[in-house]
């Protein structure tokens, strides 16, 4: 007898509905057999469903079944398909009735006692199920909350599975699971642990330019000595960023499910992420890869941060891979199977010391390095690289007086405040192109549009392209730049002000 029952299958970020076909046979040989090119943990389901059938109290013939995945062409990996395949065999073997079925997915790992486990993306392959006109899908319990993320699909929270058994014969129905009360879309809550900007004495131009940053989402590079803040200012960043809003959760919340990162508790990620790998991280991690290609830490940071602290100790292979997803919000990973695209919409926060010894312009400490030293370690940093960095700054040591002064600065949350002003006016500007989040996604045709200059910042920038020969590239990014500065001051166009600050924040190579 030959029973079908509908499953998911992740291909990078997205889902792909799967046909799971058993074909059950007393009269043959006894065998399981999976086909349908399924990888390692898929094979081993036939121990894992058998031994979960057996163990919930129902009948596991020794006969011969065959289990088609379709698509055959399409990869299938993971533990997921083992609650369709034991579905599959029970509505085969007449155990099940195989309309109740119909018109749903089935996805979970079984325990060989028959629990119903976690498995990852299960937001990705519930939204396809949803998008595929699927009435229902049965997912783990302990994965409800995450795939009641997706509206207007009905969503059976399963434990065992003796438990779907008794549901699909309707002896105890499974109540679907209640988004009313669950509080996906409450209030956003700012990360645990931040730092607040009126803690961090001095460095008022730093906190300007990180102010702009956060305001425009544009890179910035902070140059140092060792202990003067700059990890520290990276990390009272996050607190000054926007809200995220529900569109944008849910794209993070979709890699982080993929990448299985999704705390059980936290169905929803509503801070903007704040990723720091270490600067040993390979270019595989940083950008994403495997035989079969994984999200890197690029696209985790996505819609949020990408700290890379002592920016210089990271590989230059490694840093240059970064040079195309700055510029494209993107990344595709080639395989000898497979072409997979991620999204990589981040800001690039980089933190490094100005020379080996790190104290190169310090006023306290002596610096040890020779000028061939310092010049090898700054040409680390490609010129490309450098170029797509909007914001240089430079952090200085801060006084005694001020370490030691009671009075704190402006806190965080007006400057947020700020920010988020700022993003408004951006929302109302790019209200007709979707693609856009913020001035730093302009291209050259919305910089055309949208960067409106008044005669005397034109004339200034005019200057500033003949005296420091500037790149196209670095002119479209000032121009992106001002009017950020713009949108912080409410001004409908570029005013001389605007530009003038935007230049002075050119990156720019350390003097020897």
């Amino acid at each position: 007898m030959l029973a079908v029952v509908h499953s998911c299958a992740l291909l990078g970020l997205e889902g792909e509905i799967v046909e799971v076909q058993v074909d059950y046979s007393a009269s043959s040989l006894p065998a399981f057999q999976v086909v349908g090119l399924p990888d390692t943990a898929v094979q081993e389901s036939r121990e894992r469903v058998r031994a979960a059938i057996k163990n919930t109290g129902l009948t596991f013939n020794n006969q011969r079944y065959i289990v088609n995945l379709a698509p055959a062409d399409l990869r299938k990996e993971g533990p997921a398909y083992d609650l369709p395949m034991a579905v599959g065999v029970l509505c085969a073997t007449d155990q099940l009735p195989i309309p109740t079925t119909e018109g749903a997915v089935f996805l979970g790992e079984l325990g060989l006692d028959g629990r119903v486990r976690h498995v990852r993306g299960i937001l990705s392959m519930v939204h396809k199920a949803w998008e595929s006109g699927f009435e229902r899908a049965y997912v783990p319990a302990d994965d409800a909350s995450q795939a009641a993320l997706v509206p207007d699909i009905e969503i059976i929270p399963v434990e065992t599975l003796g438990q779907l058994v008794e549901h699909l014969y309707d002896l105890n129905v499974i109540p679907p699971y209640n988004r009313d009360s669950s509080g996906l879309y409450g209030e956003s809550q700012l990360m645990q642990g931040l730092v607040d900007f009126q803690d961090i004495k001095g460095q008022e131009h730093v906190k300007r330019g990180l102010e702009v940053s956060a305001a425009g989402s544009h890179n910035v590079l902070m140059v140092g000595s060792p202990g003067v803040g700059k990890t520290l200012l990276a990390r009272a960043l996050p607190g000054i960023l926007p809200q995220m809003a529900i569109s944008e959760a849910l794209e993070v919340t979709r890699i982080y499910s993929v990448a299985d990162l999704l705390p059980s508790d936290h169905p929803l990620i509503q801070s903007r992420p704040f990723r720091a790998p270490h600067h040993t991280i390979s270019e595989a991690g940083l950008v994403g890869g495997g035989s079969y290609p994984r999200p890197g830490e690029i696209t985790l940071a996505h819609r949020g941060i990408l700290f890379l602290d002592e920016f210089l100790e990271f590989g230059t292979h490694t840093l240059e891979v970064l040079r195309q997803p700055i510029e494209d919000k993107f990344v595709t990973i080639s395989r000898a199977k497979v072409a997979l695209t991620f999204p990589a919409s981040f800001m690039l926060i980089a933190a490094m010391n100005p020379c080996p010894c790190g104290y190169l312009g310090d006023p306290v400490h002596r610096c040890t390095c020779s000028d061939s030293m310092i010049r090898n370690y700054q040409k680390r940093i490609s010129g490309p690289l450098l170029d797509r960095i909007d914001i240089h700054l430079d952090v200085p040591r801060v006084d005694y007086d001020k370490l030691t002064d009671a009075r704190r600065g402006e806190p965080s949350a007006h400057v947020q405040n700020r920010v988020e002003t700022a993003r408004a006016r951006q929302r109302e500007r790019f209200k007709n192109s979707p693609r856009l989040h913020s001035n730093a996604d302009m291209g050259a045709s919305e910089i055309r549009d949208y960067c409106e200059m008044q005669p005397d910042a034109e004339k200034l920038i005019n200057a500033t392209l003949r005296q420091m020969q500037l790149s196209a590239r670095a002119y479209h990014r000032i121009l992106k730049l001002s009017r950020t500065i713009a949108d912080l001051a409410d001004h409908d166009r570029i005013e001389v002000v605007d530009m003038a600050e935007a230049i002075q924040y050119r990156p720019r190579r350390l003097n020897v």
